[in-house]
């Protein structure tokens, strides 16, 4: 790409790759008797003291800006819901219900702000909701209706990483580095708070002593994200929106490649069609356009 994208483009797919292969660590630390809460709250407890450490200054914004810990508790909430869907479901189904984010963001846009969606905007919609209809649908009696947890948790944490993209456009007059603690403090807070009510109804088992191994994924998990939250900060802010949002649906290639080449994945003809309907929701919604004015995406 010789007009400057090519680094952006790269950080983006880099960030996309972390979080589509991210499933595997977490199973991994499963297996060690660490529920995905448990790795969760430690990786990102290990990310935002290192993040405070190099960027010390970002703290106190941090603190003094309330719109900034909406952000936190939104992606706080986005983790919880996608690390924990990815280590206990199918890989390649949690993320297509993940990724429903032309659904979101047109009845956010509508409920939220009162801006009616164009013609466009409800095709969209209309478009996402047959494919998880397709994706959800069982071959059997019955609505096409989440049936099980990660499910559930995959549809909470496309809603909550939709409006994490909302708070993000709104707070960009805050320093990126503020943004990122931010995120990584909601990480550890939400993931944290989640497990320990959890450990205190008895459905969680408490964090167990992590051997060598153990702490050697987690602090793998930790550079992850913290390297792919600084690519998303650096690609996002020099490339167009729809150019983003397109680059970041790769996060979706290397999910099923990897969790299907490992067994963590089935393909079925329902999941591959309503996967394609969904991609396509999203990709259209990312694809430079005018809409009519007046009219909501």
């Amino acid at each position: 790409m010789a007009d400057g994208r090519a680094a952006p483009v790269a950080a983006l797919v880099a960030n996309a790759a972390v979080w589509g292969l991210s499933w595997w660590p977490f199973r991994a630390l499963q297996d060690h008797g660490v529920h995905a809460l448990w790795s969760t709250a430690v990786i990102y407890l290990v990310a935002f003291t290192g993040f405070v450490v190099l960027r010390p200054a970002a703290l106190p914004e941090l603190l003094r800006t309330p719109g900034l810990w909406l952000l936190a508790a939104a992606a706080g909430l986005t983790n919880v819901g996608f690390n924990w869907a990815v280590t206990i479901g199918d890989v390649v189904r949690v993320v297509l219900l993940f990724y429903l984010m032309p659904a979101w963001s047109v009845l956010m846009a509508w409920g939220l702000l009162g801006e009616r969606p164009s013609r466009a905007g409800l095709g969209r919609l209309l478009l996402a909701l047959a494919g998880v209809a397709a994706v959800l649908d069982t071959g059997g009696a019955g609505l096409p209706w989440p049936r099980a947890l990660p499910e559930w948790l995959a549809l909470a944490a496309g809603f909550c990483f939709a409006l994490t993209n909302v708070l993000l456009r709104r707070l960009s007059q805050v320093t990126a580095g503020s943004r990122v603690l931010a995120m990584f403090g909601g990480g550890m807070l939400m993931a944290g708070g989640v497990a320990l009510a959890g450990l205190l109804q008895g459905t969680i088992a408490p964090l167990p002593r992590l051997d060598a191994h153990g702490w050697g994924l987690a602090l793998m998990l930790a550079a992850g994200f913290l390297v792919a939250n600084l690519c998303l900060q650096y690609g996002a802010s020099r490339l167009p929106a729809h150019t983003t949002a397109l680059v970041m649906l790769s996060e979706v290639v290397f999910a099923s490649l990897s969790s299907v080449a490992l067994g963590a994945a089935g393909l079925t003809a329902r999941t591959l069609a309503g996967g394609a309907l969904i991609l396509g929701a999203a990709a259209w919604s990312a694809w430079p356009g005018k809409e009519k004015a007046g009219g909501a995406q």
